[in-house]
């Protein structure tokens, strides 16, 4: 899983780019929105609201967009009804699972823009099941490894119920049950330590290693193409790429 991760804090450093322009946030808001209407308002009782918040945090967003999300899923501050979650299955170049979450209000365009995407980059969409059980739903936190102690982070990770460590190139990933992750990142918080992000994420059971470049940079340019859609909240894929040709295909 070591292109994963490291593809994890890439993508982390883009949405720090991409919340500047307001464009990560609106996302984010969407899931919170959703997540508020679907479950209720209060995250102790609420585990997708508790991630979707969760998540925000990791990327600064503010306190105030995180309420005002809430109260807008529970009807206090508008209607999040018209979205609904479609989940899409297909592959990149060189046979690499990909599996889009959208939340849309509008599911033939939606549908539309994600086969669309796939065609243009090389990649084609599969049959609903065709790649999901490739997948399963973790709570990953990646910690900086610069300036880590791996012994200290690792007893406060175990604190919080992490399941396990790993470094992987210049971060270290915390791997836990979703529903151990607010804890996590929280242990992981008070002892010290930088949070690059916390979420609720699909992790790949196996992974497709790509050496050539020109392959990565197809897989890449599909992702590109389907995190930049507004519907799409997340794409995960189970790509194993160095680091010397990621940083090559991503420069």
């Amino acid at each position: 899983m070591s292109g994963h991760s490291k593809w994890s804090s890439i993508k982390h450093k883009k949405g720090a780019a991409d919340a500047k322009r307001g464009k990560l946030f609106s996302k984010l808001s969407r899931a919170i929105i959703v997540a508020a209407k679907e479950g209720g308002g209060d995250p102790a009782g609420n585990l997708a609201l508790q991630n979707a918040i969760e998540k925000a945090r990791s990327y600064s967003m503010p306190k105030d967009n995180i309420d005002r999300a809430i109260a807008k899923g529970t009807g206090e501050g508008g209607d999040g009804a018209a979205f609904e979650t479609v989940v899409y299955e297909g592959y990149a170049a060189d046979g690499v699972a990909v599996l889009v979450e959208a939340l849309t209000d509008n599911r033939n365009r939606t549908a539309a823009d994600v086969r669309h995407a796939f065609s243009k980059n090389g990649g084609s969409l599969g049959t609903t099941g065709a790649v999901a059980w490739l997948f399963e739903r973790r709570g990953v936190v990646l910690v900086p490894a610069d300036g880590a102690d791996e012994d200290e982070l690792m007893l406060a990770a175990a604190e919080g119920g992490a399941e396990d460590v790993e470094l992987d190139g210049t971060s270290f990933q915390v791997t836990a049950d979703p529903e151990a992750l607010s804890a996590v990142a929280d242990a992981i918080e008070a002892a010290g330590f930088t949070i690059d992000s916390a979420e609720a994420t699909m992790v790949p059971k196996t992974t497709v290693e790509i050496e050539d470049e020109s392959t990565a940079r197809k897989v890449i340019r599909l992702i590109d193409a389907l995190e930049d859609n507004d519907d799409v909240q997340e794409v995960y894929a189970n790509f194993d790429i160095p680091e010397r040709v990621l940083e090559a295909v991503v420069s």
